[in-house]
């Protein structure tokens, strides 16, 4: 058995227990801060920076002033937009204590692996009567790739099936270091296009691409598309990321994920604005031609998931 560091540290924003559709069974989600990119349609774009930040919900604001005396830098104001000026808020969380009306939440908080595991815990039953287990999730879990793999031992250490949602776009060291202790990778595939993946996402695909395969060669990996219009939503894209899955090592299954914008308001939340606020969400019945190219080519398609 590897030793495990239960006091090592990560940043993580939420976690979200009885989820069906990430992994086998019931599991807990448990959500870390930090991403390489920064795609239109994040539903959680909180998670992007590693820091935590601070959402202001401007309807439960009591205009007191109270957060404005609380934070020491001066990054608070009626004048910014979004009421923090983000480029020097250092999410220390003053503010937040300050708030009387919950109008400041902080998103974000240290935590050790043993802090971690212990709120897992509660569900262990869950996971052993429905073959469930704890899914990583973000964010990007291979940017805190240390917390992560020591994490994921832990979990391992109990018992418990591990998964993990990535985009594949990490170092060497951090496939290395984490997938081996993951028995089910839900890997986003994004576009096959470099400068469309970029536009839309604020990266490349180089580092994803290239480490694919070695994602494949060490885990069972379930391809995700996340499918949007204007970005992949087009038979070409489609059958782009398809063809490329053959070339992969063991892939089975690809899930089309239809765009949708629950995530829209926290934008506002963040002071930030939606750039894809005019794209109507997509139905699963608009997704039956790209379905039909994905079992063309002879995989398992499933809408959602």
């Amino acid at each position: 058995m590897h030793s495990i560091n239960y006091n090592l540290t990560g940043t993580v924003f939420d976690i979200q227990r009885f989820s069906l559709h990430d992994g086998p069974g019931i599991r807990t989600i448990v959500f870390l801060k930090g991403c390489p990119l920064s795609c239109k349609w994040c539903s959680n774009p909180e998670s992007q920076h590693i820091k935590p930040v601070i959402m202001y919900k401007q309807a439960d604001c009591l205009h007191c002033g109270l957060c404005i005396t609380a934070c020491k830098i001066g990054a608070i104001s009626p004048r910014n937009k979004g009421f923090i000026n983000r480029d020097i808020c250092t999410g220390c969380g003053e503010c937040v204590n300050a708030c009387p009306s919950g109008a400041l939440v902080i998103k974000g908080r240290t935590m050790t692996i043993q802090q971690v595991v212990k709120e897992l815990k509660k569900d262990a039953t869950t996971y052993r009567r429905s073959g469930g287990g704890i899914t990583l999730s973000g964010g990007e879990p291979l940017v805190q790739h240390a917390f992560a793999a020591e994490l994921l031992k832990a979990c391992k250490a109990q018992g418990w099936n591990t998964a993990i949602e990535t985009t594949g776009i990490g170092t060497e060291e951090s496939i290395e270091t984490v997938i081996p202790y993951v028995d089910t990778v839900l890997l986003d595939i994004k576009h096959m296009d470099g400068e469309q993946h970029k536009k839309f996402t604020g990266a490349d695909n180089e580092s994803a691409k290239k480490n694919a395969p070695r994602i494949c060669q060490i885990s069972n990996t379930v391809i995700r598309i996340p499918v949007v219009p204007g970005f992949n939503f087009s038979a070409e894209a489609i059958k782009d990321i398809a063809e490329y899955a053959k070339t992969l090592m063991g892939i089975r299954i690809i899930h089309l994920l239809p765009y949708h914008s629950f995530g829209e308001n926290k934008y506002g939340l963040l002071g930030q604005d939606y750039e894809l606020k005019d794209i109507k969400p997509l139905r699963s019945e608009d997704l039956a031609e790209s379905k039909k190219i994905v079992e063309s080519l002879g995989f398992q398609c499933i809408i959602g998931g």
